[in-house]
This record gives structure tokens, sequence and C-alpha cells, in this order.
């Protein structure tokens, strides 16, 4: 079989062209709910801590279910997973549309808990989604290509991340939180239709191990011998733990920058807007040398641009520092997807995928939980801050232990 080549390489393939505008339309989706609910919430509670428990309601049940999640990639049809995943993420969005409805509005009147219901639901869904993605998605593909596609696969996500929040905030804006949710139940089902025309791949040969335990505690040990591997998933953990401040850009938008929903979809955008201009060069300008010090430095400036943005009271300069933030965090991301790929066995994906989750994934809507917990007992600007500042002592610290890391070049 020949190998396409050149920048679009990975589009060349019809089975990953359909996986990626699969999981285009399904992240567009997850993004307009996500602005849409953080607003009804907040306008609902005018709490910020509730904003907090909006990503603690997703984070424990795909924490809890990680690590079974991964073992599962690597044993059942990886197809069969991601289609039951969207399915019951499908459910949940026509769930909170159904709330907004006059024969299911009645259920709000008793506060924000049946929407945490509806979330901690999806996040058992994505707790089992992200790991047969990961593990799917390089089956699709020649190895030659893994580079290629993961910075096409992070570009359409990042491009799904900047519509999202743009198209939530302005039909939340002009047409109401029904509008919202309705378009977030169509694109699901898109994405939906779209993944069932993937071809179904069958799965690498299992590994020796005996037993579901002795499986997992495989993946485990695999990810915590490896320093580049650890170090590279510690280094996105607390960056995102203490440097996002995500959960409280309603905040920002309503009470520092004076702004409304508008302004809210547009913050949210802005790093997705960043990293897609990033992702672009990347693709065309492929990190050739120094990746280990290159992941440093970005996850370090990443950290700067977020104290930066905390001290901002002007709309457009917190719009260019996110923005910027977002191409620090590209890199980072297609860095740590090429590692993680090309340096996992293929029948250990799923598990080390899960570990990845439980490191990354959930520390974000963790680190959304943090961020409401900080800026109750610190306040707002000081919460993002310290998260700042915590984010380039992890950069030093992790610097200092993953030597292997720091020094890596490239890999194969």
């Amino acid at each position: 079989m020949t190998i396409p080549t050149g920048p679009y390489a990975a589009l060349n393939v019809p089975d990953f062209r359909l996986f990626v505008c699969a999981r285009f339309c399904i992240t567009l989706a997850i993004q307009i709910q996500g602005v849409v609910v953080a607003w009804q919430v907040y306008d609902l509670t005018h709490d910020p801590l509730s904003l907090g428990f909006i990503g603690l309601s997703e984070a424990i049940p795909s924490i809890a279910v990680s690590l079974y999640a991964g073992h599962l990639a690597d044993v059942v049809q990886r197809k069969k997973i991601i289609l039951t995943c969207v399915s019951t993420l499908l459910l949940c969005s026509i769930a909170l549309l159904f709330f907004t409805l006059d024969i299911g509005s009645s259920i709000l009147q008793y506060g924000v808990i049946s929407i945490y219901s509806v979330i901690f639901l999806s996040g058992i869904a994505r707790g089992f989604l992200t790991p047969a993605l990961f593990a799917y998605m390089p089956q699709l593909i020649p190895r030659e290509l893994y580079s290629n596609a993961i910075t096409w696969n992070s570009t359409l996500w990042e491009t799904a991340a900047i519509g999202g929040p743009a198209v939530g905030g302005l039909l939340y804006s002009f047409h109401g939180v029904r509008a919202s949710y309705a378009a977030d139940v169509f694109l699901m089902v898109l994405g939906l239709s779209l993944a069932i025309a993937v071809t179904n791949k069958p799965l690498p040969p299992e590994s020796e191990e005996q037993g579901i335990l002795e499986k997992i505690k495989a993946g485990l040990r695999f990810v915590f011998s490896n320093q580049i591997i650890l170090g590279a998933i510690s280094l996105d953990l607390f960056a995102v733990l203490f440097g996002g401040a995500v959960a409280l850009l309603p905040i920002f938008a309503k009470d520092i920058l004076n702004a409304g929903p508008i302004a809210l979809g547009l913050l949210r955008a802005a790093p997705s807007v960043g990293a897609l201009m990033m992702a672009f060069y990347i693709t065309h300008n492929p990190i050739r040398k120094n990746m280990g010090r290159v992941l440093l430095f970005c996850v370090a400036g990443f950290g700067v641009s977020m104290i930066l943005f905390a001290l901002s009271v002007n709309l457009w300069l917190s719009l260019g520092l996110l923005m910027i933030s977002g191409m620090f965090d590209c890199v980072s991301v297609i860095v740590r997807g090429t590692l993680l790929q090309t340096l996992t066995p293929e029948n250990m994906k799923g598990r080390v995928s899960a570990v990845n989750n439980v490191f990354i994934g959930s520390s974000n809507e963790i680190g959304m939980f943090e961020s409401g917990v900080a800026a109750r007992l610190l306040g707002v600007v000081r919460s993002v801050i310290f998260g700042g500042c915590m984010t380039l002592v992890s950069v030093g610290v992790i610097s200092g232990m993953a030597k292997s890391l720091r020094k890596l070049q490239r890999v194969q």
C-alpha cells in the first residue's frame, strides 16, 4: 500500500477522515453544552463554587471508571465502545433539552441537582470514550502517519473548541437555552452517524497478563517506569489542574470585564483560536528536535500567560492572552500525544490512555473544582495568579526530576 505524504497525508485516509469529522461534531456539541450549562448554573446560583461543582460532577465518575475503561478498550471492539458512549452522550444532551421544555422545566424548580446528575452520567460515558478513541485512531492509519494524524486530530478538535463556545454564546444570547441545547442534540446525532460509518477494525493481540487487575497494573507500571511519558503527563496534569481558568470565565466575563454571554463564548474560544493557529503551523513545520525542552518551555509559557490574564481588566487584552495560552497548550498536546502513541505498545494503548485520562482528562474537571474553591477562598483574580505560579513551580520540579524528558530530541 502506498502511504500518502505531505502535510495533509492523514486526511487522505477515508476512515481517519470519518473519525476526525465524527470527533469534530461531538466536540462541538460538548463545547456548546459546556458554555450553556455554565451560564445556566451561574444564573441559577450566582455562586462561583457551583461552577466548580460542574467539573467535579463530571470528574468523579470519569476517574472512577477510567482504569477499567482502559482495560476494556484493549479487550473489546473499540468501535462498539465508542458508539455506546456517544449514544449515552446523546441521551444526556436530550435530557438537558428536555429540562427547558414546558413539560420538563418544573424539574429545575428544585435547583441544579438535575443538571449535575446529567453531567455525572456524561462523565461516565466520557471516561469510557476517551481511551477507546485514543486506541482506535492509530488502527485507522499507518504508523508513519501518527504524528501527522495527531496534529490534524488536534487541529480539528481545536476548531470545534473554537466554534462550540462562540456558537453556544451566540445561541444562548439571541435564541435562549432551548435553541442552544437543540443544536447540541443535532450535532451529537451527526457525530454518531459519522462514527457508525467508520470501518470496524480488529483488536491487536492481547498482552500476556492474566486477569483484569493484572492488565491494569501492567498499564500503570508501563507509565510509571517510563520517565519520558510520566514527565510529559505530569506537566500537563499540573498545568491543567492549577493553571486553567475555564471554570471562572463566566465570572471574568460578567463581573470583571463587564460583558455578557457573547463575551463568555469569545473567552472560551480564545485559547482554541491560538491553538488552532499553532496546530496549522506545526502541520507544515513539525517539531523535529529539542522536543523535551520545547514542551517544558511551552508549559511555562502557559503559566505566565494565565497570570497575566488574571491581571487584565480589558476584554481584548484578555482575549489575546488566552490565545497565547492556547498556542502554548497546543504544543504540549501534540508533543504528549505523539509520545504516547509512538512509545506505547498497540495492545496497551487503551490502558495507557486511561492513565493519561486520570492525569489529564479528569484534571480538567478537577481543575474546575479547584478553581471554584480557590476563587471562594482567595478571590477570583488571586486564585488564577496562584494557579499560574504553581504551574511554573511544577515545570521547575519536573525539569529537574525527568532528565530523559528534558534531553529528549525526537521520537521515531
